[in-house]
């Protein structure tokens, strides 16, 4: 049985559905649908570690909820996380796996000798290293200076998941002067990141309807697969991709959250 984590008020039900629809018609596979505060009601742990909510054993936990703080307005969702992870259940992603995708981690990877630790190939370690912007902590002094000097070609981004958190232009500044002000607490909840500006195309977008031609921007992502079991990976591929377009005058990008659509990949020579 697979249970998927949804939120109480679910926006993006209907691909949740189709996968729930694919693993029941392809591999006769059920799922169920839960909140966190309904897995807090109806779960409990077996002895073997089997997690048990309502009458069904959960053999893995897809987390398509947990990502965001409102997602935890009481302790009941944090009793039913730590009920899922105390588990024997595969999770989706797994917590480790979860912290991995945050802005922090991707700040640590950019220092120097990081990715050696786990690529051998100095070949492989030298393309990466080609790929990734300027990601610095707000404890770089000289860095925070440079951004209040040169907003404009920065982004603050917090440990968030999804659009609309994101600070840009002249709040960089402001946003800096302020935690200058605060203290040095509120600096751990954000990175410093240097913007990217990508090459703009003419787009027709349609909306009600109505054509509309636009000058937009778009962004690549590579969804990747990966299982294992302790230290044996039985699993690690990329799975397909996602492409994402918006307005080229438009700083945020998410889908969900109104400010991006989802697009094709159209490739020629």
């Amino acid at each position: 049985m697979v249970m998927v984590v949804v939120q109480p008020e679910e926006r993006n039900m209907y691909d949740q559905h189709w996968l729930c629809a694919i693993l029941q018609e392809s591999y006769n596979i059920r799922t169920i649908r839960r909140t966190l505060a309904q897995i807090d009601q109806e779960g409990k742990l077996l002895p073997d570690g089997t997690l048990i909510v309502g009458s069904q054993a959960i053999s893995v936990v897809y987390f398509r909820a947990g990502y965001a703080p409102t997602d935890y307005p009481s302790e009941a969702e944090w009793r039913a996380r730590l009920l899922m992870e105390q588990s024997s259940a595969v999770k989706c992603p797994s917590i480790a796996y979860h912290l991995a995708g945050t802005k922090k981690i991707q700040q640590e990877l950019a220092k120097p000798n990081v990715l050696e630790r786990f690529l051998e190939s100095k070949e492989d370690v030298a393309k990466l290293q080609k790929c990734f912007a300027g990601l610095w902590s707000l404890d770089d002094s000289d860095m925070v200076k440079e951004a209040i000097k040169k907003p404009k070609l920065f982004v603050m981004k917090p440990q968030r998941e999804g659009g609309g958190n994101n600070i840009y232009g002249d709040d960089v500044r402001e946003k800096l002067l302020r935690l200058q002000k605060e203290g040095t607490e509120g600096n751990a909840a954000y990175i410093l990141m240097q913007r990217i500006f990508p090459m703009v195309s003419p787009t027709f977008l349609v909306r009600n309807g109505i054509c509309h031609k636009e000058h937009t921007i778009s962004e690549l992502g590579v969804y990747g697969a990966y299982l294992r079991k302790k230290d044996k990976v039985i699993l690690n591929d990329q799975c397909g991709y996602l492409m994402r377009t918006k307005v080229s005058s438009s700083d945020e990008g998410g889908v969900a959250a109104g400010f991006a659509v989802l697009d094709s990949l159209y490739l020629s020579q």
